[in-house]
């Protein structure tokens, strides 16, 4: 109470309360009557007689509940937001998932490790009572994050305690413990220090020389954490499952080495691979390994980032007429609940949408469509609600015009009014005219079904998530790129994928998702599939009309990309499938698409004509170059972004053009940007307060 006196919420405030009302009333029963104060007396002395000390205090702590719960008692209790959110089996998850970041984060201040991680588990099992307290704990940690509340967070299966009890919760997968090891730089790039990595495979180090196939899994975390040992039952199960050896990058973190510094690390590792055929690991058998890369959550970002700059070198006619290998293509990739768009957003736009409801995917995407139309109904509860056959005729591409507002006014005002307005601003009426006619005709009409075109991001319509919210999502973006970084969001594709041109999105390998359908980041998947297959449809059909394929051939999209959205779950179901059993069985699905692709023989469209240039060996290795265009493809892969001089007088290397990379010689800055006095630069002071505050800097330490 004293800091809503004071007007000023603080941590201070609220212990300096707690130590007085406990030093008061210490002070009374020490020094005090035995019975109260004068007025309760003469009560307390009947009562002594008839209750016992253990009656008493069960009574007071019975009635300190009920009026603790009184609103819930009397039906006065605000509406549960999660009620109908999640499958029960995953909302248990979720219900261990907080506790154990709730006693996590209250234990993270004890200095002494072992100390640390005794208290943590003690904690955690309080906070699996007491939900509701670690529920409100969890969200003030969220609403003030840093980098070491994610870490905690994100790296605790791999405490001792936890670390015991998934070994114990854990089937028999794999016969062999995963090995680490190091990864050599190609000696074209510009990095020197080897990639760290874990191998898993499920057999004597000395069997690798007979195998030909890899899976290069590129792990999760945010950017900031989880090594591959945090994925251990995956990556245990994919290795048992499928006999391979399964590659998992330990890339470093942010915001020690911020973007591009880990895409790059992934790179290199495919480039090695590539160029060593597979000798680095332990392969022998001469060719290039047929490799399939994996990836979750920003792992997955980085996976797909990773499979652009392959194509945009591979598509480089530079390269070859310098007599330079190509990199071949990966086999297949698969995405599990990726994050795409570092751009966050709050609506859905027209192209979107229409990725979405194209009528090939209306099937897989129907409960999304289904809760973003809800978004709007909940708000209005006695509004109306279109009927299943409505919707599915709304989604209908000759129904497409009926679904918006401006179908209303187009059947009122004749073409040439110049009220009318124009489709793309249909909701920007602003004249007096129809302003007033919109009134008349609203307050005139019976209630109907309403329609509206609004559609709001997933991100925005799960910010209440338990797994991922808007807050984390803030704070891994600002570390991941760095305070003096300035990408432009809206055309650098390897900091979002989903923005990648169309000419490279119609030579990517196959590709599979698998993500929840609650997840905050679920349109970032069901956008990328719906622009592959577009790129894909629209490269078939150009070669139909070239003579290239039989005329009665037809485009199957499942050649191409296959999307698997879960219902009732959301993020991250495969880090914790010791509590979420159910995740066992999209682990083993995943495994039964490596070997689905591994059965293949087909190269990816496109590549068909630069087969011949594999044959031959080489003697020069692929050289990367940017990609800070977008439209841009025959231009060298290079990533451009405002950099700074570290503190140690070193500077970050990016990618150059020409035979290696280079070194950027002084930090530049855009000159389209308007640029202020050092001391004065509101948008680096900015970016400063944001990632030092996620740092755990003080404002004296920026």
């Amino acid at each position: 109470m004293i800091d809503h006196v004071l007007g000023r919420p603080s941590v201070q405030f609220r212990k300096i309360q707690v130590f007085a009302v406990v030093s008061f009333w210490s002070l009374y029963l020490l020094r005090g009557n035995n019975h109260g104060p004068p007025f309760l007396r003469n009560l307390s002395t009947r009562l002594s007689k008839r209750l016992t000390a253990w009656q008493t205090l069960v009574i007071t702590l019975l009635w300190l509940y009920i009026s603790r719960n009184f609103a819930k008692l009397f039906g006065l209790e605000c509406p549960e937001p999660l009620a109908n959110l999640y499958s029960r089996s995953y909302f248990r998850a979720t219900w261990i998932t907080t506790a154990l970041d709730a006693g996590f984060w209250t234990a993270m201040r004890i200095r002494r490790k072992w100390l640390r991680d005794l208290a943590s588990m003690v904690f955690s099992l309080f906070y699996l009572i007491a939900a509701e307290q670690a529920d409100e704990k969890v969200r003030k940690v969220r609403g003030t994050l840093t980098v070491d509340h994610l870490r905690i967070s994100w790296n605790k299966p791999t405490t001792p305690y936890l670390s015991f009890l998934a070994r114990l919760l854990r089937p028999k997968l794999a016969r062999y413990p995963p090995r680490a090891i190091r990864i050599p730089r190609p000696p074209e790039s510009s990095y020197k220090d080897p990639v760290n990595a874990w191998l898993y495979f499920d057999g004597p180090l000395s069997a690798l020389k007979e195998h030909t196939n890899l899976i290069l899994d590129i792990p999760g975390g945010g950017f900031v954490a989880m090594d591959p040992r945090t994925n251990d039952d995956k990556l245990l199960a994919w290795s048992g499952r499928t006999g391979l050896p399964i590659l998992s990058l330990d890339y470093r973190k942010a915001p020690e080495y911020p973007y591009p510094y880990a895409l790059n690390e992934c790179y290199d590792v495919y480039h090695t691979l590539m160029a060593s055929r597979g000798r680095c690991i332990g392969l022998s058998s001469g060719f290039h390994p047929r490799v399939v890369i994996t990836g979750d959550s920003a792992g997955g970002n980085l996976a797909t980032g990773v499979v652009l700059m392959i194509l945009q070198s591979s598509t480089s006619n530079g390269r070859r007429w310098q007599d330079e290998e190509i990199i071949p293509p990966p086999e297949g990739v698969i995405l599990l609940y990726p994050g795409l768009d570092m751009n966050i957003g709050n609506w859905m736009t027209d192209e979107q949408m229409s990725l979405i409801q194209d009528r090939r995917m209306r099937k897989t995407n129907k409960n999304i469509l289904r809760r973003k139309s809800e978004d709007y109904y909940k708000l209005t509860p006695e509004t109306p609600r279109p009927s299943d056959d409505e919707d599915e005729r709304s989604l209908s591409p000759q129904n497409q015009s009926t679904n918006s507002l401006a179908s209303t006014f187009k059947s009122t005002f004749p073409p040439s009014s110049p009220e009318l307005p124009e489709k793309e601003a249909a909701h920007l009426i602003t004249s007096s005219a129809s302003i007033a006619y919109q009134t008349a005709n609203v307050a005139s009409s019976k209630p109907g079904t309403l329609k509206t075109r609004l559609a709001m991001s997933s991100m925005i319509s799960y910010f209440n998530d338990r797994i991922l919210t808007p807050e984390m999502m803030r704070a891994m973006i600002i570390l991941y790129v760095g305070p003096h970084n300035r990408p432009d969001f809206s055309t650098d594709y390897l900091l979002s994928p989903l923005l990648a041109p169309e000419a490279l999105l119609a030579k990517f390998p196959k590709t599979y998702f698998l993500t929840g359908e609650r997840d905050p980041l679920v349109d970032d998947t069901v956008i990328f599939a719906g622009r592959i297959r577009q790129a894909k449809h629209n490269l078939f059909v150009q070669r139909k009309e070239l003579g290239l394929l039989m005329r009665n051939e037809e485009f199957d999209e499942r050649d191409h990309v296959e999307v698997n959205l879960i219902p009732g779950i959301s993020h991250g179901f495969l880090q914790f499938v010791s509590i979420f059993p159910e995740g066992w069985k999209h682990i083993f699905r995943c495994a039964k698409w490596m070997e689905e692709i591994f059965a293949t023989d087909s190269a990816p469209d496109g590549f068909d004509d630069d087969l011949h240039y594999l044959s031959e060996p080489r003697t020069r290795h692929h050289h990367r170059g940017p990609a800070e265009s977008s439209g841009d493809e025959d231009r060298p892969l290079e990533m451009s972004s405002i950099r700074s001089p570290s503190e140690n007088g070193h500077r970050r290397p990016t990618r150059g053009n020409g035979k290696g990379r280079r070194l950027d010689p002084a930090p530049r800055r855009n000159k389209s940007m308007v640029s202020l006095a050092s001391d004065d630069d509101l948008l680096g002071r900015r970016m400063k307060g944001l990632a030092g505050g996620l740092m755990g800097m003080t404002a004296d330490g920026l």
